[in-house]
């Protein structure tokens, strides 16, 4: 089973130029460290608008192992009249392979529901690309004791549209990132952590009658130094956000989770 090392870049950097040198950054260090990577996949999420240019940098087949992309969000109808979405469709055909779903930032700042992520859930699996599903509870929800209440909501909730008699659910990827942790530079400790990955061990093969182990990733202020005790504690990866966008800092990060 390979590791999992994603980078979300957000609404970051301003222009593509800076885009392009980050992207290069991770791709030349991944091509000279190859021997290294076997077991680990790089999967780095710009903003719509590089995805394209960024695409292109990864024609050359010249090796195999290079940084995979992703989006940061997708909408869940074909085409149509929704100014401003990106359909599954125009993402496979940019070559993305991966999607973010129902991150924090989509869910409490700009409002999306329950039943919108699973939409998009199950767009991302009717289109064959791998959904990183978000989910994670706030510091209220947290300190009054719903932590493991709040996920297993998520969970279901996201995955209600899809049965396993009908769609394979094996490409989920689960992110658990505390919403109380990102970008706050207060991580969730690494104890703390693997009780939450136990309980989401147990219940994700409870969800739908799965029978699949489901690759579950921590996110929120992931950095160099606590990067190798998620890996240690048992998550199959890491979600970077802040961190991604500083070469050298997440070129650490991933040499620490190996």
């Amino acid at each position: 089973m390979k590791k999992l090392i994603v980078a979300n870049w957000k609404m970051n950097p301003q222009s593509l130029l800076e885009a392009k040198k980050l992207f290069l950054s991770i791709k030349n260090w991944i091509k000279k460290n190859s021997a290294l990577l076997k077991k680990t996949e790089i999967i780095i999420c710009p903003p719509f608008v590089y995805l394209e240019p960024l695409s292109k940098l990864l024609k050359p087949k010249t090796y195999n192992l290079k940084p995979k992309l992703g989006a940061q969000d997708l909408f869940w109808a074909k085409m149509g009249a929704f100014t401003g979405e990106i359909s599954p469709m125009m993402l496979k055909n940019l070559g993305v392979e991966y999607v973010i779903v129902g991150h924090s930032e989509r869910r409490h700042i700009f409002k999306e529901t329950d039943e919108m992520i699973a939409k998009k859930l199950e767009a991302a699996i009717k289109n064959k690309l791998k959904p990183i599903l978000c989910i994670g509870e706030t510091e209220k929800e947290r300190k009054s004791g719903k932590t493991f209440k709040i996920l297993k909501n998520q969970l279901n909730s996201a995955m209600q549209n899809l049965k396993p008699t009908t769609y394979n659910l094996k490409p989920i990827i689960i992110a658990y990132e505390p919403v109380w942790a990102i970008g706050t530079g207060n991580p969730c400790k690494p104890e703390d952590a693997k009780e939450v990955l136990t309980f989401l061990r147990k219940t994700t093969k409870q969800l739908n009658n799965l029978t699949t182990q489901q690759l579950i990733l921590y996110g929120g202020s992931v950095n160099s130094q606590n990067a190798k005790d998620y890996i240690e504690v048992g998550f199959d990866g890491l979600l970077v956000g802040g961190a991604s966008l500083n070469p050298k800092e997440f070129i650490k990060i991933i040499k620490n989770s190996l």
